[in-house]
């Protein structure tokens, strides 16, 4: 028999948005972002993108608080908890266990990237990447990729400091954290924005960026930018749910959604006058793709004066951006061993250990076995390796199926009356447009991203 774990709480509303801001703006606005703007065309992905963060992402973050705060149990047993007090089935249980599933997944391999993060600020202060030119920093970038013991060091490094602060509890390990990473996240992120414009080529940028270009807009473009709106967010993977599962029982829901969205454009948006400007200085592709950030940036680092510093700036900012969401990747996992009666420290090393052994596999798919397809006998994995596989059943199976889940549950199981209940006075009045959203809109474009994305890859 498992007792029970005492449901902690948020220690102030700031600390709700401090908490759930880090949970949600990571790698994704500052690495992903820049990079399928530049494969995209750049304005008109960013004009989609922000149509989609408000009227996609937003009310599925509402509906995630929502399920939360209500059960205030771990996400494996929320939306079933929620269920029983409507007369519906203990089985919508079923969002919280993909959501975890998917949050565990993803961890596996996220913190391997962010490993390459934390290893390569170490290469740009240590100088090994100082005066290369873009041939030797490319052999270096291969290089690491090929050493499995450095992918699993610098992961374990990496998972350690994540597991430090997460075994420290709510308050005094994510929330602290939150609190310290928000401003220096913004500060670092300023300090390198102003260089890049003092010595970037801001002109280009500028009708790069922010320009309008009718002739990139595509159904392609508009389902990835959707995509990203929903992989910057963080929903469908439980991580809002188990965040919401500390709120107060009264505490709003548009509000936080809506601090959580408008953090996400402007770091998106910030991360991209720092890219973009020095991509086009030195001369490199902006369509850079996943390498942009390890390969293409580092060379202009590099290149650039005193880009020794700079360069250990710039990835100790991709540090503080991975830290807070891999602590919100940890916590659906370590909320689930509470509930089996496991205490709080060793929960979290379980969970370090759990996710460096489930990411081996992944490191792996870089080096020794890099020619390995283990769904290769079906067509949509022919061509991926464990990492890929991983990734995209992840982030292209479970999570738009999670959050299609929820907009089910939330936009048609509740009803109006008890749909409107869950909001406070002062956001009701916005109560009915996020219902709207959830039955249609939502559904609509979750299914058109996930029936897009299988007939693609099958091709």
């Amino acid at each position: 028999m498992t007792t029970p774990r005492e449901t902690p709480k948020w220690s102030s509303q700031l600390a709700v948005y401090l908490g759930t801001v880090g949970a949600a703006v990571g790698l994704g606005s500052i690495w992903r972002f820049p990079y399928l703007a530049g494969n995209y065309g750049g304005g008109t992905f960013i004009a989609v993108f922000v149509v989609a963060a408000l009227f996609i992402a937003t009310p599925l973050l509402v509906a995630e608080f929502m399920i939360g705060r209500y059960g205030r149990v771990a996400p494996l047993r929320a939306s079933g908890a929620m269920a029983r007090d409507i007369g519906a089935s203990a089985r919508w249980n079923i969002i919280g266990q993909l959501g975890t599933a998917a949050a565990f997944i993803i961890g596996s391999y996220y913190t391997i990237i962010a490993g390459w993060v934390v290893a390569y600020a170490w290469k740009c202060a240590s100088g090994t990447l100082s005066g290369l030119a873009r041939p030797q920093v490319q052999a270096e970038w291969q290089r690491f990729l090929g050493d499995p013991w450095a992918l699993a060091g610098w992961q374990l490094v990496f998972l350690g400091l994540v597991g430090y602060i997460s075994a420290r509890g709510l308050g005094r390990g994510i929330e602290l954290a939150s609190k310290v990473r928000a401003p220096a996240l913004l500060l670092l992120l300023l300090v390198l924005d102003g260089y890049a414009l003092a010595t970037g080529d801001v002109g280009r940028t500028v009708a790069f960026a922010f320009a309008p270009h009718a002739a990139s807009l595509s159904g392609e473009l508009v389902l990835a930018a959707i995509g990203q709106a929903f992989y910057a967010t963080g929903v469908g993977i439980a991580i809002m749910i188990t965040y919401g599962s500390y709120m107060d029982r009264e505490a709003p829901l548009v509000r936080p959604a809506l601090v959580i969205t408008g953090s996400i454009l402007a770091v998106s948006l910030l991360a991209t006058l720092l890219v973009f400007p020095l991509v086009f200085r030195f001369g490199m592709d902006p369509a850079g793709g996943p390498a942009l950030v390890f390969d293409v940036l580092p060379t202009a680092f590099a290149a650039m004066p005193a880009g020794r510093l700079f360069g250990t700036v710039f990835f100790a900012l991709l540090i503080l951006a991975a830290l807070t969401p891999s602590l919100a990747v940890f916590e659906p996992v370590v909320s689930w061993c509470e509930s089996r009666g496991i205490s709080r420290a060793r929960a979290s090393i379980v969970t370090v250990l759990a996710l460096g052994v489930a990411g081996i596999p992944s490191v792996l798919s870089f080096n020794v076995l890099s020619g390995w397809h283990p769904l290769g006998f079906l067509q949509l994995f022919a061509a991926r390796t464990f990492f890929d596989t991983a990734d995209f059943i992840a982030s292209n199976l479970l999570l738009p199926l999670g959050a299609l889940l929820t907009c089910l549950f939330t936009g048609w199981r509740l009803d109006r009356a008890r749909f409107y209940a869950e909001f406070s006075d002062r956001d009701r009045r916005v109560a009915g447009l996020c219902r709207v959203l959830l039955r249609y809109v939502c559904p609509a474009a979750i299914v058109a991203v996930i029936a897009t994305t299988l007939l693609s890859s099958q091709h």
